[in-house]
C-alpha cells in the first residue's frame, strides 16, 4: 500500500470521517482502492456505481432537469450525486464523480479525459459541497486511475476548506 493511501486513510480515521461514493466515471475505483486498506470498514460506509443517467436519477436522487438541462458529465451532476449518496447513507462525506473516460466520442462536447468530482461533508445536518473539473492524459484505464488518485487526494484539502469556513464552489 502506497504512502498517499495510507496517508488518506490515516486522515479519515483521526477526523471522524465515514465516506460513501457515487462513482460513475472511475466505475467503483475509488471505494475498490480504499478497500485495499486493512480495516477499512471503519469509514468506508458504501458505494455506488451509478454509470447510466437512469441509476444517477433512480438511486442518487440527481434530477433529471439537471442531466438536460448541464449535461450528465458537469459538476452540477456530480454535486447531486455527492448530495444524494449522502442522504442515503449514514456517511458523513461524499465523493462523486462523473465524466468521460475514453476514447472521444466523437460529439466534442466534452473531451476524453474529462472528469468532474464533488467532494460533500455533512456537519451538524448541514452539508457543504465543492466541486471542480478535471482533464486527464492517458487512455481509459489511465484516466480513471489518475482520477480516482486526484479524487482521494483532496478531501483533506475540502475538509479543512469546509472546517475553516471557506466557501464552497
Amino acid at each position: 500500500m502506497n504512502e498517499h493511501l495510507q496517508s488518506v486513510a490515516r486522515y479519515l480515521e483521526e477526523n471522524r470521517l465515514k465516506l460513501v461514493t457515487a462513482e460513475s466515471c472511475t466505475a467503483g475505483m475509488i471505494a475498490s482502492t480504499l478497500a485495499d486498506i486493512p480495516g477499512c470498514g471503519s469509514w468506508l460506509e458504501c458505494a455506488f456505481v451509478t454509470y447510466s443517467p437512469q441509476a444517477k436519477i433512480s438511486c442518487l436522487g440527481v434530477k433529471a432537469e439537471t442531466i438536460e438541462t448541464y449535461n450528465l458529465t458537469s459538476e452540477n451532476v456530480a454535486r447531486e450525486m455527492a448530495e444524494g449518496a449522502l442522504r442515503i447513507s449514514r456517511a458523513n462525506v461524499a465523493l462523486a464523480d462523473t465524466g468521460v473516460a475514453g476514447p472521444d466520442n466523437g460529439d466534442g462536447d466534452i473531451p476524453a479525459g474529462t472528469i468532474c468530482f464533488a467532494w460533500s461533508f455533512q456537519i451538524d445536518n448541514k452539508v457543504t459541497t465543492f466541486t471542480e473539473t478535471r482533464h486527464f492524459m492517458g487512455d481509459r484505464n489511465g484516466v480513471r486511475q489518475a482520477g480516482t488518485e486526484y479524487a482521494l487526494s483532496r478531501i483533506w484539502h475540502y475538509h479543512n476548506e469546509m472546517m475553516t469556513g471557506k466557501n464552497a464552489a
